[in-house]
């Protein structure tokens, strides 16, 4: 991996390259699902290949191939330069990029034991002890459980004579019970949607969701939404779970604050922000007591790392403090159009793509509330779990979020279960009503499938979040 690297650099140096950068990355991956007692997916897949971008006459050009040789990369560099020299061309305005500094360093995500070494016999065991105490339930048509688990070293060089090496470990695991009874279908999830939940971890973590030990649970819970009443249509209090609260993070507040969509740049593929960049310091988001973090030292966390895909080191950024907009996701190229340096936000799905910016680990930060105080000072309201549906619009602004599961509050109490609830707002209405935020169950929630860019990236973010509640937001029946 070395050897390529530093033979890109060199050969773009000769070439006329004024900067370099250079990513060698291999990585494994492993997917597994029992569907009723049956393997319905069993993947393993191997890719590595190299990334050079190169910085010329005020414009970047970047080429990728599979391809470990200096014949292929030698061809790489001089089609770089050319893309290059044409992007430049055509920009409307001087590239300016903010400071880096010379990197030696050395990550790996921490682990007990490696997925990789653990026995497929023994993962199968775990997924199929789970998958048949779903199907106990006579209700559950179709009971899943999954595991899934990769591993990325990759190693980044650049002309300023940084080193890096990075191996990231991601594990994740999860159990789904879909109940009928002719006339309706209900969905349940543990830890929640997405296959799962997700962590940088070993296998280890798998171990100790304890599929087995919710897998009743979560098929009783779907067989009783069958009966159950649909949920109330209105303007109500609103507890959510941080299952459901992640996702809400992610889409009003996550997206929104990445820099090149706030600058209009991904405005034709994935869409703009609310959040223009004269909002920056001046924007009432949220409630005082809100306040959201990007944080890529998150320990654990699926967008955690070192240094992100430009050598820049992670940070703790704020995004939102105490209800105010104070701060954006952000690269080298972009940050000083707001005369501000990178958040070192800049990230690619793999070898063969361009870095972008992307979110790292999005927080709501924890309140000062037990779940317990948040419910038993709700006079009337309606708590919600589970992700089931969502749509925002392309500014991230108004939205709509259908959950899996609810209850209702009434003084204080749990009453009865409602199915089918969504609720509706835009987001800094929805942020401002906010006033009860838990600390007691704050955990990260790993989301294994955040899209972006042309050609479209999926990427792993985590957010951390625990339960809180919104008043007067309109909610109704999915």
């Amino acid at each position: 991996m070395e050897h390529i690297a530093k033979f890109a650099i060199q050969e773009a140096e000769k070439l006329g390259a004024e900067y370099t950068d250079v990513r060698v990355s291999q990585f494994i991956k492993e997917e597994l699902e029992i569907q009723n007692g049956e393997l319905e997916k069993l993947l393993y897949h191997e890719d590595q290949g190299i990334g050079i971008r190169v910085l010329v006459e005020g414009g970047w050009g970047f080429v990728s191939t599979p391809k470990q040789c200096e014949q292929e990369v030698r061809k790489c560099i001089v089609q770089a330069i050319g893309l290059a020299k044409a992007s430049g061309s055509v920009r409307q305005e001087k590239l300016v990029l903010s400071p880096i500094d010379k990197a030696v360093a050395e990550y790996r995500t921490p682990f007990k034991r490696d997925p990789f070494d653990v026995p497929l016999a023994e993962k199968m065991e775990l997924l199929e002890i789970a998958n048949a105490a779903l199907r106990v339930q006579p209700e559950v048509t179709v009971a899943k459980s999954m595991m899934y688990m990769h591993r990325e070293e990759k190693l980044f060089l650049n002309s300023v004579g940084s080193h890096i090496y990075q191996e990231t470990t991601i594990v994740g695991a999860g159990i789904q019970a879909v109940a009928s009874d002719g006339k309706d279908v209900q969905v349940r999830s543990y830890p929640n949607t997405f296959q799962g939940n997700f962590q940088q971890a070993g296998y280890e973590y798998i171990e100790g969701l304890g599929l087995v030990e919710e897998a009743a649970r979560v098929a009783q819970e779907a067989a009783q939404l069958l009966q159950a009443d649909n949920c109330p249509e209105g303007v109500q209090t609103l507890i959510l779970h941080g299952s459901q609260l992640a996702l809400q993070i992610h889409e009003s507040c996550g997206h929104a604050v990445e820099l090149d969509r706030a600058l209009g740049e991904e405005s034709g593929f994935v869409g703009e922000s609310f959040l223009t960049s004269d909002c920056l310091g001046h924007f009432q988001y949220g409630s005082e007591m809100v306040c959201l973090t990007a944080d890529a030292t998150t320990e654990g966390g699926v967008g955690t790392y070192l240094y992100d895909d430009e050598g820049i080191p992670a940070q703790r950024t704020p995004l939102v403090e105490n209800g105010m907009f104070v701060g954006y996701l952000s690269g080298r190229d972009t940050a000083p159009r707001i005369h501000s340096e990178s958040s070192g936000a800049m990230r690619a799905v793999g070898w063969q793509n361009v870095p972008i910016v992307r979110m790292t680990n999005v927080h709501l930060e924890p309140g000062d509330f037990t779940v317990n105080e948040i419910i038993s000072s709700t006079e009337s309201g309606i708590y919600m779990e589970g992700i089931k549906s969502w749509s925002i619009d392309d500014i991230r602004y108004n939205f709509q979020f259908g959950c899996e599961i609810a209850w209702e509050i009434k003084d204080g109490k749990r009453i009865r279960m409602l199915k089918n609830p969504f609720y509706t707002s835009n987001s800094p209405e929805f942020w401002s009503r906010c006033d009860a935020i838990a600390h007691d169950d704050w955990q990260l929630w790993g989301v294994p499938n955040c899209g972006k860019g042309e050609p479209y990236q999926t990427i792993f973010v985590s957010h951390g979040a625990s339960t809180a509640r919104f008043r007067q937001v309109q909610i109704g029946v999915n």
